[in-house]
């Protein structure tokens, strides 16, 4: 499998970064408009219809079509792992059905200072068979971009205009 990694300091408190990004919000918060995703159901370990938050056993359908182009493209995430601690946290959500023939999504929060050390790091494989996973590589080219508006967003939502 490819992989790719972004880390950015964010300058807030790690709880209110890990705050943000425990919930459907945050997700909806990070997704560019062009993508018009539609969260379609969101259910917790428990059985649960939209949990407050996004537990281990959490289960998101939704939907995407970039620009408004073809069909609508649905896809089933899992949350497979959730920890929480002093100063520390990380989430894991794995694509059960969708696009991606693999797709493994590590978030990982660590206070520093007065911020947050915000880490994501993705194990992936494009569609296609063995020629998906020969240029896989190069889906480098598209997630770049992608987790750059993410972190840049959280930054602007996150930081405020507290003159930090």
């Amino acid at each position: 499998m490819a992989t790719y990694r972004r880390e950015t300091y964010v300058d807030a408190p790690f709880e209110d970064v890990w705050a943000f990004h425990a919930t459907t919000d945050g997700l909806e918060a990070l997704t560019p408009e062009f993508m018009n995703l539609d969260v379609e159901a969101v259910t917790g370990p428990g059985g649960d219809a939209d949990p407050e938050e996004l537990d281990a056993g959490s289960r998101i359908e939704l939907s995407v079509r970039p620009f408004g182009i073809g069909p609508r493209q649905h896809m089933v995430s899992v949350i497979t792992a959730r920890e929480h601690g002093d100063g520390a946290g990380m989430f894991r959500d794995v694509m059960e059905s969708g696009p991606f023939p693999e797709w493994e999504h590590t978030h990982r929060f660590f206070a520093d200072e007065s911020g947050t050390r915000l880490l994501d790091h993705v194990r992936y494989d494009l569609p296609g068979g063995a020629l998906g996973r020969a240029v896989s590589p190069l889906g480098r080219i598209g997630l770049e971009p992608m987790f750059r508006g993410r972190h840049r967003t959280t930054k602007q939502l996150l930081e405020g205009d507290s003159g930090r």
